[in-house]
């Protein structure tokens, strides 16, 4: 007997998570990435909504030609081609504010392996280097910066609460200010990175944010200065940073986004003070699964209502 449920396709780089929470209610249609979707005219034609994780560009929303709805896994969709979701009347959703704390968390973790070396220095000790005397002294400490965050969005306002304990000076740069915010603002990105010496990027992917942290704000944050990026790796110019970072222009860096990942230049491997993770932001068992919660109820809350939960801005919100 044919299924007569709505179909929702469901990407296969997709949080298992998100099929298990749908196929009580919808018939769920996996699909590898590809090229062109791998699947049969009669299968596209039934389904109204699609889950993914990362990409999902036009030729896929033109292969589905009643899709209603794209449900994003992560709160980026910068990989989501949202002119063509807008033109033809999709709605996109993202998973905001499930991931926030985790990854304000590991922004405070990364920030405190970058001054203090703590990685290095467990290496160092389990490659039994204690008995020859005490593990060096490293050169930076966090007591006493002064942190600029650009970005001041949820992410932004979580790092900025964790660090407060810290009885560091805060102070932010945004395309405009927050009236509610008691931080100092800095209109322009060079101003804040010329007054302070330590610089979290936690911005998204856009055109006004391309390799935006190059030499000229490495070098306004000097040599005692210190880099955190945990927003896109597509905001730091990677060749400047590996320059500024190789000569002491720019004192330390921790990143868990690069450029081009998952490839990571040799050279950045190599230098010693840099702090590097795997993307890991938001990659914690509980946290991947709200964030799949999320995806699988924007798109039960559409089909059974015609309502979105999470609607990114640039989304039409009419069915």
């Amino acid at each position: 007997m044919p299924d007569t449920r709505p179909a929702v396709l469901v990407l296969s780089d997709v949080h298992p998570h998100v099929a298990e929470a749908l196929a009580e209610r919808f018939e769920v249609v996996l699909v590898e990435r590809s090229e062109r979707l791998r699947i049969e005219p009669a299968t596209a034609e039934r389904i109204r909504a699609a889950a993914s994780s990362g990409s999902f560009n036009s030729a896929w929303m033109d292969q589905l030609p009643h899709l209603q709805l794209i449900a994003n896994f992560g709160v980026g969709y910068d990989g989501v081609d949202i002119a063509h979701a807008v033109a033809r009347r999709v709605i996109v959703t993202n998973t905001p504010d499930v991931l926030n704390d985790e990854v304000a968390d590991t922004t405070i973790g990364l920030l405190l392996n970058t001054v203090r070396q703590f990685a290095k220095a467990e290496q160092w000790l389990r490659a039994g280097n204690w008995a020859g005397g005490p593990y060096p002294l490293t050169p930076f400490s966090l007591t006493g910066r002064h942190v600029g965050i650009f970005g001041l969005g949820r992410i932004g306002k979580e790092i900025a609460n964790r660090l407060q304990p810290f009885k560091v000076k805060i102070s932010y740069h945004t395309r405009t200010r927050h009236p509610d915010v008691d931080y100092d603002y800095y209109p322009t990105l060079k101003d804040m990175a010329s007054a302070v010496d330590t610089l979290i990027a936690i911005v998204p992917k856009t055109a006004a944010t391309h390799k935006v942290i190059d030499a000229e704000i490495m070098r306004a944050l000097g040599p005692q200065g210190v880099l955190i990026n945990v927003g896109r790796g597509w905001s730091v110019d990677e060749d400047d940073l590996i320059a500024t970072l190789g000569d002491g222009t720019l004192g330390a860096a921790g990143l868990d986004v690069f450029y081009d990942e998952p490839h990571v230049p040799q050279v950045l491997l190599a230098l010693p003070n840099a702090t590097l993770l795997p993307h890991i932001g938001s990659s914690t068992v509980p946290t991947r699964h709200a964030m799949a919660d999320l995806v699988a109820n924007n798109i039960i809350r559409w089909l059974d209502s015609g309502h979105a939960i999470t609607p990114v801005p640039e989304t039409p919100l009419k069915r």
